[in-house]
């Protein structure tokens, strides 16, 4: 009796678009669930998590202006954790895929099964796979190099111009404190010398941002890399850069490839 009164976690994503993206699965988890924790930013969505469940707890006030986030994770994961051990069945949602820029949801896993309890991740429809869809990106076409904006700035990456770059959370690019919401031009300005390492600036870059509402279009804005810090840009803007360069054939690898071919091996 007492495995069976065992608690345990599961997180799911709700998908970018409310209503349209959520998987049969992750909405039986919230519906068998003891307790539904909400760690998303939209107070629609929450309205409608709440339709799905009578015990839903938001994991907003959690946030607050110059507060590390990192403590805010903390302390998001020990919310969930203290039902968890509780004995309580518990569903986390998350915006688009529960394990992709979003910390709390992996910690919150990984120390759940690290103390005996099971726990899974269900995934959901991504910001990057409606970035795919509302750019007509194929990743397998040219190659797509993803990064987040500020660890970009901080670190040297051997960056291939030959394919796409995505920039992931540039509203809040060049951000130390761990507890801004924002950027400005001037932190703004720092990526686009980054950038300008690489690019022209002339180069045409894409502001994305993808629609959350049925009735909502995607942000799909088109500017060269040198306005961007004059660009408005919220929590949710991702840059896109596409290829500046053709792809460089290697000749030796393309006749090794074709020599084998002829011998039909």
């Amino acid at each position: 009796m007492a495995d069976v009164a065992r608690g345990s976690l599961a997180c799911v994503g709700v998908g970018m678009t409310l209503g349209s993206h959520l998987t049969p699965l992750a909405r039986s988890h919230i519906e068998s669930a003891d307790v539904v924790f909400v760690g998303v930013s939209d107070g629609l969505v929450e309205q409608w998590v709440q339709r799905l469940h009578g015990d839903v707890r938001s994991l907003q006030p959690f946030y607050a202006d110059d507060k590390p986030r990192q403590e805010t994770y903390r302390e998001m994961v020990e919310a969930m954790l203290a039902e968890v051990r509780a004995g309580r069945r518990v569903c986390g949602v998350f915006y688009g895929h529960p394990g992709v820029f979003a910390q709390a949801p992996h910690e919150a896993v990984a120390r759940a099964r690290d103390e005996g309890y099971v726990a899974r991740m269900e995934p959901g429809i991504s910001s990057e796979d409606c970035l795919y869809a509302d750019l007509g990106l194929d990743p397998g076409r040219l190659g797509c190099q993803h990064f987040e904006a500020t660890q970009f700035m901080l670190y040297r990456r051997t960056v291939d111009t030959s394919a796409w770059l995505v920039l992931w959370q540039i509203g809040i690019a060049g951000d130390l404190s761990g507890g801004r919401f924002d950027t400005d031009a001037t932190h703004l300005g720092v990526l686009v010398e980054v950038l300008g390492r690489h690019y022209p600036l002339e180069h045409e870059v894409i502001v994305y941002r993808g629609a959350t509402l049925p009735f909502q279009t995607p942000r799909i804005e088109r500017m060269p890399l040198s306005a961007l810090p004059g660009a408005s840009l919220g929590m949710s803007e991702t840059l896109a850069v596409p290829p500046c360069r053709p792809l460089d054939p290697d000749p030796a690898i393309r006749e090794r490839l074709a020599n084998l071919r002829a011998a039909g091996v």
